[in-house]
């Protein structure tokens, strides 16, 4: 018999490696312990602490906030959770830190929950499996396919030999697009001050000097964090809704696509019956989509659909909570809705919902400044400060509650969405715009400060040029008005992008035959996880799971009763892992 233990070796130890583990532990006794097997070696790859990862590490400014309540995240799956391996519950991080649900915790707690929750599932694993934790970067992952794998580490001549490789790895770093390599080499040639896409609690601030104008190109979370560590961070305070400043921050001057900040987090709970979802947007609908011969188009094929299930979440709330605002019965409503095209709909809508605020207009609100104009620059920063003020009171008034049972169907339309593989950037953008955004008192912070003139705003489309020495930023909302400034950032994370990731070992994968999708994810089987390569086989060996993965999801961890797409696909890759090491040592053992 052989004296050797299969090995499987994780590269990424943040919040998806240590869901993977849990899983691992979840199934081992049905799929792994007690089948004749010698144990189980597991390697932990990464740089940084087991279950924080990068990203929630303690080292960063306790000022950083998660963008959930405590009470909405989760690590531990729950009957909602569509699964072949069984349901291990676990508290939610309000429970296990004893705060308030509606907290808004700091990510080094967040981080500590996470590191919890590795401990947990490591102590969980069958007595003869172990954890051995390497803080290198993997560097690549060589071998064949039908034999052992060699993973490289930075640091060490020796590789790591493992029967089965799982990339777990999360948000990484990226080379410039060609967009910014010319804004770099042109800051670099006149002296000014460029920060490329970036985490961050990972850049550096410092060359942002006090009292100096910067342009900052991007809305969304990662503005949100720049905001507080260059106010807050730098020493300012908040008196009520008056922001007092410290002196040393510079004026930040903000634009996007949009124009706007994402929406504020939903302040109330769900109380009630639940949208039944999915209704026109489910698995026979994904079935359906798949076996298309020619394949499918998103906008064409699939937001019709999604457009359809969001608005059945949205009326469905609307007819059976606040029947007053409306003006047929849900039943009649229900039966010609699921009947009618769009234009149909659409009729059907203007009739039987009396008060435009409450029909859902999806168009509008993933484009609210669109043909909007303003004379001066004063008169925008007083119209968005009014705009927010506005999202704030709705996102935070139950009369609203269709807006909540849109975010729910928003998280049951993503639930689908990752069997289709790569569907373009769009919808990924749009779900995090609606769903996804800062804590309330996040933005009226941002309104203090722009009411303190550090924060100011640009405009939609907001466009960058590089000329007459400075960067200058402009919008059609104010036509003719724009800002120049030495100092730009781009405020947003790197493009999830196998080609251009800094990330050695993706780099290696891909020039070892790994495919990536037209946007650049790396390919994979949608059952499992399994790498594919050019003729569309899946590596018996590799599994990679993840936001640079054409079947990534909203987040490695979850809201509780949400069905958990990461817990499924989890799951799936852990059961599918510990089958073939199972087989594998059997057979050596024969």
């Amino acid at each position: 018999m052989s004296t050797t233990k299969p090995t499987l070796v994780i590269v990424g130890a943040g919040p998806r490696g240590t869901g993977l583990i849990e899983r691992i532990a979840a199934n081992a006794p049905e799929l792994y312990a007690g089948s004749g097997t010698e144990g189980l070696d597991i390697h932990l790859v990464d740089p940084h602490p087991p279950g924080a990862g990068r990203i929630w590490r303690a080292a960063q400014s306790p000022l950083l906030w998660m963008n959930s309540h405590a009470e909405d995240v989760t690590m531990f799956t729950d009957e909602t959770v569509v699964m072949d391996g069984p349901v291990r519950p676990g508290p939610t991080l309000h429970e296990w830190a004893a705060i308030d649900g509606s907290t808004f915790a700091d990510r080094r707690l967040q981080g500590a929950y996470l590191r919890w929750v590795h401990e947990k599932a490591v102590a969980a694993l069958p007595l003869d499996v172990t954890v051995h934790h390497h803080p290198h970067r993997a560097l690549r992952v060589s071998g064949s396919r039908e034999g052992r794998q060699q993973v490289w580490l930075e640091g060490r001549a020796r590789p790591l030999l493992a029967d089965l490789v799982v990339l777990t790895l999360g948000h990484l770093d990226a080379e410039l697009d060609q967009e910014q390599h010319e804004l770099a080499a042109y800051a670099r040639t006149h002296g000014l001050v460029h920060l490329p896409p970036d985490f961050t609690a990972d850049s550096d601030l410092s060359s942002l000097a006090p009292g100096e104008p910067v342009l900052v190109r991007g809305f969304g979370l990662a503005f949100v964090d720049l905001m507080v560590l260059l106010t807050e961070g730098r020493g300012g305070r908040y008196d009520g809704d008056t922001y007092v400043p410290s002196g040393q921050e510079p004026v930040l001057y903000v634009g996007s696509r949009r124009g706007v900040p994402y929406h504020s987090k939903i302040g109330y709970d769900w109380t009630g019956e639940r949208p039944p979802l999915p209704r026109f947007f489910g698995p026979d609908e994904v079935d359906a989509l798949l076996a298309r011969p020619g394949g499918f188009d998103f906008r064409r094929d699939v937001w019709p659909l999604i457009e359809k299930e969001l608005g059945f979440a949205h009326y469905h709330r609307l007819f059976t909570v606040h029947p007053e605002r409306t003006a047929i019965a849900w039943t009649d409503f229900e039966e010609k809705y699921a009947a009618g095209e769009a234009a149909e709909r659409e009729a059907l809508v203007a009739s039987a919902v009396p008060d435009p605020a409450d029909r859902l207009d999806l168009a509008a609100l993933d484009r609210p400044l669109d043909g909007v104009r303003y004379a001066t620059h004063e008169e925008f920063q007083e119209g968005l400060r009014a705009y927010v003020e506005e999202d704030l009171s709705r996102r935070h008034d139950p009369v609203h509650s269709p807006d909540l049972a849109v975010f729910l169907g928003l998280l049951s339309v993503y639930g689908q969405l990752i069997r289709l593989g790569d569907i373009g950037p769009w919808w990924h953008g749009f779900f995090s715009y609606l769903a996804s955004g800062p804590p309330g008192p996040r933005l009226r912070q941002m309104l203090a400060l722009s009411r303190a003139s550090v924060v100011r705003f640009v405009g939609a489309d907001m466009a960058v040029t590089a000329e007459d020495g400075v960067f200058r930023a402009s919008s059609a909302t104010v036509p003719g008005a724009s800002v120049e400034a030495r100092t730009l950032v781009e405020a947003r994370l790197p493009e999830p992008t196998v080609g251009r990731a800094l990330d050695p070992l993706l780099r290696a994968l891909h020039a070892d035959g790994a495919v990536e999708t037209p946007e650049g994810l790396l390919r994979v089987d949608r059952s499992d996880g399994r790498i594919l390569d050019g003729a569309g086989r899946p590596h018996p060996r590799r599994f990679a799971l993840g936001p640079y993965t054409d079947v990534r999801t909203p987040g490695a961890f979850t809201r509780p009763r949400t069905g958990g797409p990461a817990f499924r696909q989890n799951d799936a890759t852990a059961r599918a892992a510990l089958a073939f090491l199972r087989d594998l040592a059997c057979r050596a053992a024969a």
